[in-house]
């Protein structure tokens, strides 16, 4: 049976797993670089810039609630791979959960960058100067990780090589 898509109806429980761990992923990796790391920006930065102690308390408290969010997003991609485990008739495939993955981490760079950069305007990938070349930038990414895990995902579609983990030999 197929989705309209293509997807295969036996590949839906490792993609929808691999999304969810895609965007909770892609969310630790923009927290942890841009927020902490460098330093670039943190939830609230562009509305409470960090030049009181204030403003600093309340920005790290917003960043980890957006912390927070990515480790509910993860566990529940690791939970849905787990229930995806323990089905026979799910076919397991590297490109299919690679290019999941991708299109989740593209998927939330392209949410929170069209929410939080433009229509809110709470952050920014990088403040000051060329600010909203640094946010089409991030979108771009974000494009492209979705287009790189899709062409992965129809390129896997192609073979018909599908190999299932037989969980009675484990």
């Amino acid at each position: 049976m197929e989705i309209e898509s293509g997807i295969r109806h036996q590949q839906m429980p490792l993609v929808v797993a691999g999304i969810f761990l895609g965007l909770g992923l892609g969310g630790f990796v923009d927290g942890i670089l841009l927020h902490q790391i460098l330093q670039w920006h943190h939830m609230l930065s562009n509305i409470r810039p960090l030049s009181t102690t204030s403003n600093i308390d309340l920005n790290m408290v917003w960043d980890g609630l957006f912390h927070a969010l990515d480790w509910i997003l993860t566990v529940i991609g690791v939970a849905l791979l787990w229930r995806a485990g323990g089905r026979k008739d799910v076919p397991w495939s590297s490109h299919t959960f690679v290019g999941s993955l991708l299109m989740g981490a593209g998927l939330f760079n392209v949410v929170e960058g069209v929410i939080d950069h433009q229509i809110l305007g709470i952050h920014h990938v990088k403040p000051g100067p060329n600010q909203l070349a640094w946010d089409i930038g991030f979108l771009v990414f974000g494009a492209l990780l979705v287009l790189v895990g899709w062409l992965l995902l129809q390129n896997r579609l192609k073979s018909d090589n599908f190999s299932y983990v037989d969980s009675s030999s484990q």
